[in-house]
């Protein structure tokens, strides 16, 4: 017996042999094409398209209406993206004006967008770098006229059996949850990656980032798998099974539990009211944050409304996808973020001919760019200040870092409203206007901000990595990746106590939000609002519903207090047990 360490991308237990997929790669060979050939190589690309999309709409109509809606969601991404010029017509125009063959002018394709979705500084937006991947390669497997290995077929039954993979597309993924895979192993990924998201989505244990795994792992060899800890067991003993087993039980009897606190408030046991909302990004995401009972939207991320198109939505485009969303609400409050991208826009035509930052994570991003490029965010801060009128809204915005690009902000939104006025439409002039605190910068003069600002938010994911020096999708760094760090312990408790100060709630909208590891240490530093994901929200309500926060404040002192990465381990133990006490 031995376990195999990889990253935690959904947490539970799962017991049974391992499907080792073959990896089913294949070579890419530039090869010329005869002029009076071009006409037939280019029909020949369109039937590879034809035919890719034939197979993501059939998988499609197999997934049930009750299945989480992130699955369809990543399809439905597939799809547009065959129909985006930068796939559909770029390899045509290649193999035209260069006379080369189909796969490999959508080789040269594929390599120019991945370059730029890697110079991308947003660990999310990044890794729909493996969004091109999936696509590219069904194409290519419908030019080379390869069938899919095993993974993607009915041909060999993979019930209970736990799939090790390089990777999986979420068409792989929806094929092989409804044949009863009870976990996923991938050798490359991270906690971002496509296999991870739908993971959480499915509610599907699943661990990533198994480096060189397959030295260690056979086929049909039995398998523990340890979604929270992203630990593999091979070959465990009857002992540990039995342990194993146990777990399992007590965690399907915890989420059959939770199941009826979807009508309950999320209130401590000592009578403390906290506020728990859903992040969204897609319209299809507010299903989901209704169905868990979230009372509102702590963070809508509009990115998604600039993705996979030539030109960016204009005002109108906005208002009616803002609107929608806040209908859906039905009074609920909602918190919009604006646009959130990085430096290098060239894939979404917001941009074109910038020059690609040698630092994207440090460079035109977010607010930064917004304020630089005012025609891309005038459209949206006035769709904002339009739908405000409809229904409680509240507008939040990411990545600043100083005070000057606040008063930025805050001058152009009363230039927008003046105009909207002499327009006479319709707006909320006391929209509350709130800061993502997610740059070390932002949460040491926290206090300044607070002042000027009638809530912040605390985005725990980019806070962590800016703080720590470390990029938490880079496999070779990712293991220092602490949200218990003492300095980002300090600043989120820097964040908290200026809130207290200036009297203006202050929320957590990043992952350590969602994660409750810890809730009740976030509850004992003083955070009463929390938007979390609408999978991790049930989990969270649970731990607040179990949390007395006259014992929890104390112990939170403690772990502030702690030199030891050890010592602050066991102390969040010792929380989360006096919490399940």
């Amino acid at each position: 017996m031995f376990s195999i360490n990889g990253v935690s991308a959904s947490k539970g237990i799962a017991i049974g042999k391992v499907h080792v997929v073959d990896r089913g790669q294949f070579e890419i060979r530039e090869s010329s094409v005869k002029p009076e050939r071009v006409k037939n190589e280019i029909a020949r690309f369109h039937r590879a398209l034809r035919s890719a999309r034939g197979e993501l709409r059939a998988i499609k109509d197999r997934i049930p209406s009750d299945t989480a809606t992130d699955v369809s969601g990543f399809i439905d991404t597939h799809l547009l993206m065959l129909e985006d010029s930068a796939l559909a017509n770029a390899p045509v125009k290649f193999i035209r004006e260069k006379r080369i063959n189909a796969e490999w002018a959508l080789k040269i394709q594929r390599d120019a967008l991945v370059a730029v979705f890697e110079a991308m500084d947003d660990p999310y937006l990044r890794t729909r770098k493996d969004d091109i991947d999936h696509v590219v390669n069904r194409i290519q497997r419908s030019l080379l006229k390869r069938h899919k290995p095993a993974r993607g077929r009915q041909a060999q039954p993979l019930s209970d059996r736990i799939v090790f993979a390089d990777d999986l597309t979420p068409a792989d993924t929806v094929l092989m949850q409804h044949q009863g895979i009870p976990a996923f192993l991938t050798e490359y990924g991270g906690p971002n990656s496509h296999t991870a998201i739908l993971a959480r989505s499915l509610r599907i244990p699943a661990v990533v980032g198994l480096h060189s795994a397959r030295t260690y792992l056979r086929d049909e060899e039995l398998v523990i798998i340890d979604g929270q800890r992203g630990v593999v067991i091979v070959d465990p003993d009857a002992t540990t099974i039995r342990h194993f087993e146990r777990r399992r039980r007590e965690i399907d009897r915890q989420v059959i539990a939770r199941k009826r606190l979807r009508k309950s408030p999320a209130v401590t046991s000592d009578g403390e009211a906290i506020e728990l909302q859903a992040n969204v990004e897609l319209p299809s995401d507010m299903a989901a944050a209704a169905q868990v009972g979230a009372t509102g939207i702590g963070l809508y991320r509009t990115e998604y409304l600039y993705m996979n198109r030539e030109e960016p939505p204009d005002e109108e485009e906005q208002y009616r996808a803002y609107l929608k969303m806040v209908n859906a609400l039905k009074g609920s409050p909602v918190t919009i973020r604006t646009l959130d991208l990085g430096a290098d826009k060239q894939v979404d035509g917001t941009r074109p001919g910038a020059p690609v930052s040698s630092n994207p994570a440090l460079g035109l991003r977010a607010v930064r760019l917004c304020l630089k490029e005012q025609g891309l965010f005038r459209p949206q801060l006035r769709a904002i200040l339009r739908v405000s009128a409809r229904n409680p809204v509240r507008m939040m915005v990411p990545m600043l870092s100083n005070m000057q690009e606040l008063f930025q902000v805050l001058q152009l939104i009363k230039l927008y409203q003046r105009e909207l006025k002499a327009e006479g439409k319709a707006f909320d002039p006391s929209m509350p206007v709130g800061a993502m605190i997610e740059v070390p910068a932002a949460a040491v003069c926290a206090d300044l901000f607070a002042r000027r600002l009638d809530f912040l938010s605390i985005g725990t994911n980019d806070l962590i990595q800016y703080t720590i020096a470390i990029d938490r999708i880079d496999d070779e760094v990712s293991y220092l990746y602490d949200p218990l760090h003492p300095a980002v312990l300090r600043l989120i408790q820097t964040t908290i106590n200026a809130g207290k100060k200036n009297g203006i709630p202050v929320a957590m909208c990043g992952e350590m939000a969602g994660d409750a590891r810890y809730t009740r240490l976030l509850l004992g530093l003083g955070l009463k609002e929390f938007s979390v994901h609408p999978n991790a929200l049930l989990e969270v309500k649970q731990a607040i519903k179990e949390t007395h926060l006259g014992e929890t404040r104390k112990l939170a002192r403690r772990v502030m207090r702690a030199v030891r990465s050890a010592t602050r381990d066991s102390l969040i133990e010792e929380l989360n047990h006096l919490g399940e006490a």
